[in-house]
């Protein structure tokens, strides 16, 4: 089964949840971004990533606005489940932008990246221009699910499309590049459901989007709770 969950920014207690208790080495579980446990590479850091290979599932990643792209990019890029991704770990994987994977026997885009809300407040030492995407990754992103015929399963992002952040009422200002490719998603894309992280909330915007953030979301019980009519 495949789990996805938000930001956790360097926090491990969401790898301890209740949710996650009956996960096993063939379960996937999904972070949105702002993943965290790659930021100073302090001494107890290293002991919380060390934590992390010892679960039983896998940890996969897209990155967000809050970490550290040097200490990520250390790592060689590789084939996994289909796609180009960073496998720190067996069960440690950064996925990379405009990729599709198949996990648990569904396809899933990923593209990480955005904008720091904090960013006037950020220095030489802790901002990373990679932190935003860039036109050929969109680029790259497009032809990327043209091959594919457009249609995957599952969208996993960290910034959300720039209509539903005007929907959650959430930072309208920003706009990026990548915020228009999202839109143009939404018109050419085939896909079940779209999670992201960015907006640190976990609000069900019908018909088929997820912002997440604290809770952990079975993707098979997702589905079942759309068509109960559930927000969450």
């Amino acid at each position: 089964m495949v789990y996805v969950t938000g930001d956790t920014h360097g926090d491990f207690s969401r790898f301890q949840s209740s949710a996650l208790k009956r996960a096993t080495e063939e379960d996937v579980l999904i972070v949105c971004g702002d993943f965290g446990f790659f930021w100073d590479d302090s001494k107890n850091e290293q002991k919380l990533r060390r934590k992390i290979t010892e679960l039983k599932y896998t940890v996969a990643f897209v990155d967000g606005c809050h970490e550290n792209f040097d200490m990520l990019e250390q790592y060689p890029i590789t084939e996994w489940n289909g796609g180009r991704a960073r496998v720190i770990a067996p069960n440690l994987v950064h996925l990379l932008r405009g990729q599709i994977y198949s996990i648990c026997g569904k396809r899933f885009f990923t593209f990480g990246g955005g904008h720091s809300q904090d960013f006037e407040y950020r220095t030489a030492e802790n901002w990373w221009e990679q932190e935003q995407p860039t036109y050929q990754e969109i680029v790259d992103a497009a032809k990327n699910l043209e091959a594919h015929g457009n249609t995957v399963d599952y969208i996993i992002t960290h910034e959300p499309p720039a209509s539903l952040k005007d929907c959650l009422r959430i930072d309208t200002r920003q706009r990026l590049e990548v915020h228009a490719f999202f839109e143009d998603l939404i018109q050419l894309c085939d896909f079940h459901q779209w999670y992201f992280g960015k907006c640190h909330l976990d609000r069900y915007v019908p018909v088929k989007y997820y912002a997440v953030f604290e809770d952990i979301y079975p993707l098979n019980d997702t589905r079942r709770k759309e068509k109960k009519g559930s927000r969450k």
